[in-house]
């Protein structure tokens, strides 16, 4: 990225959906190789019913480039007091770059402002993109006997379509903004 072709977070909108699927298309490609997703699953995206539900609750965020357009997304939502991270994807193209931790700031930024007291997500354990990823940024693994009831349905609803044994939740506790004194 330079100075030509900056970066801006923003919440998404109506106009925002086709590419939003892209991304998430795009971005699943990287999980054929593993075998922990078949070149059949790439159909199964993100709907787009599901994508303007999470516009209307402002959980969808983008990353856009001033030249390329949306190169990446983050979708959310507050359960309880957590802010659960459904998914963060940035085209592979577009991929190591710093946009996916741009996102992630933004999310924690939200975060914040909800009141919320941790971010929770499920992701694959041993994925450089992954669990890696996330504890880089400061989220741990989540003992299975500390699931919240929501985390153990998100589970129920993923294992008919994959090894949850390879998968973790995880969570990081939201720093709640500080207001400086001069």
């Amino acid at each position: 990225m330079t100075a030509s072709c900056a970066l801006n977070i923003r919440s998404a909108n109506a106009g925002d959906v086709d590419a939003v699927i892209r991304v998430d298309i795009a971005a699943s490609t990287l999980f054929v190789p593993t075998g922990l997703l078949s070149p059949e699953a790439l159909d199964d995206h993100v709907e787009k019913d599901d994508l303007l539900a999470s516009i209307e609750a402002d959980q969808l965020d983008v990353a856009e480039l001033s030249v390329d357009g949306v190169v990446g997304f983050s979708q959310f939502t507050k359960v309880d007091s957590d802010i659960y991270l459904q998914q963060i994807s940035v085209h592979p193209d577009f991929g190591k770059r710093g946009i996916g931790r741009r996102l992630m700031a933004r999310l924690d930024s939200r975060a914040a402002d909800a009141g919320a007291s941790q971010i929770t997500l499920s992701t694959f354990r041993d994925l450089a993109w992954n669990a890696p990823f996330y504890a880089s940024l400061g989220f741990i693994e989540l003992p299975r006997r500390e699931y919240a009831p929501y985390m153990t349905a998100i589970e129920t609803s993923q294992a008919p379509f994959m090894d949850i044994s390879k998968r973790v939740f995880m969570r990081k506790p939201v720093r709640k903004h500080t207001k400086r004194v001069k």
